[in-house]
């Protein structure tokens, strides 16, 4: 359902446009992940969810996928007005 936008996502990944929240930076090492595990979740992952952010009103997407070590994994994220990639959050599932 949400292909386009996901293959945009994991062109962000692969061209190193993404940025990190500190949210997300703190949740990762509460959950012990690295940026490979946030990475592999969204090149391995599916949208389950799209929501509206209440604040912006910006649309997030929440893709599960797999870590390094195949755990799985939900990662928050949008694409900013400049176009690159938000990681918001991330955790374990």
């Amino acid at each position: 359902m949400y292909e386009r936008i996901l293959k945009q996502m994991r062109d962000k990944i692969r061209t190193r446009q993404y940025v990190m929240t500190v949210h997300a930076e703190e949740e990762m090492d509460e959950d012990d992940l690295t940026i490979f595990d946030v990475e592999r979740g969204v090149l391995t992952g599916e949208i389950v969810e799209r929501q509206k952010d209440h604040n912006s009103g910006d649309w997030k997407y929440l893709i599960q996928g797999q870590t390094v070590v195949g755990k799985q994994v939900i990662v928050v994220t949008k694409l900013s007005p400049t176009n690159k990639l938000v990681f918001i959050t991330v955790y374990l599932e």
